[in-house]
């Protein structure tokens, strides 16, 4: 008999399995989604892209050399001692301009003054204990006689608070001090000797460390430690004959700020 010849049928190739599948797989996929690889940007090319991105918007950032900083306290004229809450942009005519944001504790005001008008408003930092002290003792020493014409006084006695340095202050208070004891102070020249001994003991007060109470019966005693004993005595004297003062009014100017230069929340 003849042996029965088998065909050989080739055997299916199997798939690769576990992990060398995946990794087959990777590679496969890796090789298709494959990109050419750029070339790097040379430095030229790097600077002209640059310069071709759109540019800022126009404004202002707050400027670093600032005559004040945040939390510091400073004086500002005829409204005395304020912090300064934060120093921020806002918007002004379209533009942003950087503005100190002041907390003024007598009138329980905030302001806003633009920074670079700050120094030129008068805005200025407390004065030393040392510089304090020395106002205090110019209070006492020796001075000049008043203006008979309360006009005239009052207008000095506004410019000097205008200028507000802690010694133009003493001097207003000291002068109308004494005018008060030869003769009684018309209305306006009454609230302007309140004004600056308020904005004196704000002052001092922070200088020295002190009470405002203390400071009051300190800059009182004194006023009339070289007053003369004829005059400590209230008098009451009538108003000087020229004290016509019903048409007199304060410049609106004078009275409000600006808006420009000073913004009140």
């Amino acid at each position: 008999m003849m042996a029965s010849t088998k065909k050989q049928t080739p055997k299916a190739v199997k798939a690769p399995k576990g992990r060398k599948a995946a990794q087959g797989a990777k590679t496969g996929k890796a090789a298709k989604s494959a990109k050419p690889v750029k070339p790097a940007k040379t430095a030229k090319a790097a600077k002209a892209s640059k310069a071709a991105k759109p540019a800022k918007a126009p404004g202002r950032a707050v400027p670093r050399n600032l005559p004040f900083k945040k939390n510091q306290q400073v004086v500002y004229p005829l409204q005395g001692v304020g912090k300064i809450l934060s120093i921020e942009n806002r918007i002004f005519k379209d533009k942003k301009t950087p503005y100190f944001i002041i907390y003024l504790e007598v009138s329980d005001m905030t302001v806003m003054v633009p920074v670079e008008k700050a120094v030129g408003l008068g805005i200025r930092a407390i004065v030393s204990k040392k510089e304090a002290e020395k106002a205090l003792n110019f209070i006492s020493e020796e001075y000049e006689a008043a203006p008979t014409d309360w006009k005239l006084r009052y207008q000095m006695n506004l410019d000097l608070l205008k200028q507000g340095s802690v010694i133009d202050i003493a001097k207003v208070v000291r002068t109308l001090y004494h005018r008060s004891k030869v003769k009684e102070l018309p209305i306006l020249e009454r609230k302007l000797f309140d004004n600056a001994l308020k904005l004196l003991v704000d002052e001092i007060s922070f200088a020295i460390g002190a009470k405002k109470g203390e400071v009051e019966q300190l800059i009182f005693g004194k006023l009339e430690a070289e007053l003369p004993e004829k005059l400590k005595a209230p008098t009451a004297a009538a108003r000087d004959d020229d004290d016509d003062y019903g048409g007199f009014e304060e410049d609106p100017e004078e009275a409000e700020e600006d808006d420009e230069d000073g913004i009140d929340y």
